[in-house]
């Protein structure tokens, strides 16, 4: 699956996110430890969810992207985490999740039909 596939994805996922009256702080928020798909706030009560976008097409080999979620990705993103809460002081003291979106992706002639499969809220110990 191409990079571009996977920024559909990223913005399906933020448009849903969106629709259920969650704010987007970030978008691909990078650092030296790596990237955070979605940084996002909920509505009160605040919560600050870090998310995971994978977006797989069909017959992939990885559970639709959840086997990708090693280990070695969770503390990853639990050190990118904290280097942004770091920067952002303001949002440290606010319960903080990470959470995991699946989003499966068809190729219909020209067009792709995106659909998110699953969104799983505080899958990633943190």
């Amino acid at each position: 699956m191409n990079n571009q596939i996977g920024k559909l994805g990223e913005e399906l996922v933020a448009r849903r996110l969106e629709e259920r009256g969650w704010c987007i702080l970030y978008h691909r928020w990078r650092c030296r430890w790596g990237e955070i798909d979605l940084i996002v706030q909920s509505p009160p009560p605040i919560v600050i969810a870090f998310v995971e976008v994978k977006t797989r097409g069909k017959g992939n080999w990885d559970a639709g992207g959840l086997l990708a979620i090693t280990p070695q990705k969770q503390e990853k993103l639990r050190q990118t985490a904290a280097l942004f809460l770091a920067e952002y002081p303001q949002w440290e003291q606010l319960p903080c999740r990470f959470d995991v979106a699946l989003v499966s992706c068809q190729r219909r002639g020209q067009e792709y039909q995106l659909i998110l499969q699953e969104y799983i809220e505080a899958a990633i110990e943190g």
